[in-house]
């Protein structure tokens, strides 16, 4: 898909997601005369009372996501949780800010980390634990106190 362009007043941001920092985004871009558009599974959620347009449906089907693409100028999503293959999709038909790539990278937190080591950045130590037992040698090499993180969703 093309790049991001700058937007102009009506033009209409798509957001994945519809929590509270949807909620934000939205207001924010309405005292800059943009509309929005949000995409969320649950139907209470809090972002839906301050938008005009939604869609209601799982991030899973593609139907509600191309025509949620049909109507918006530019995605981007409120939280790191969107499954990526969501955005991935449509990322093939309007631009998404920022790029899936980043999503999906953001997503895992030991993926995230090797991401930021890799590029010099100094990080608190970590070590990937899958088990039981790799959790006592982490404890051991790292050292207390620590802390037990899930991957993902947490």
């Amino acid at each position: 898909m093309s790049e991001a362009r700058p937007l102009s007043p009506g033009a209409v941001i798509g957001i994945l997601g519809g929590g509270q920092l949807g909620r934000m985004l939205a207001l924010a871009a309405a005292r800059l005369g943009l509309e929005t558009h949000v995409y969320s599974p649950d139907p209470e959620s809090c972002a839906l009372q301050v938008v005009r347009r939604v869609t209601v449906a799982d991030y899973g089907d593609t139907s509600a996501l191309d025509r949620f693409a049909r109507d918006v100028d530019l995605i981007t999503y409120e939280f790191e949780n969107v499954p990526a293959d969501a955005a991935i999709f449509l990322a093939s038909r309007r631009p998404v800010v920022p790029d899936p790539a980043v999503l999906a990278t953001t997503q895992d937190r030991l993926v995230e980390k090797d991401f930021v080591a890799a590029l010099g950045i100094a990080t608190a130590p970590y070590l990937k634990v899958d088990s039981p037992a790799e959790l006592a040698g982490a404890i051991e090499k790292v050292g207390r106190p620590a802390v037990l993180k899930t991957r993902r969703f947490g």
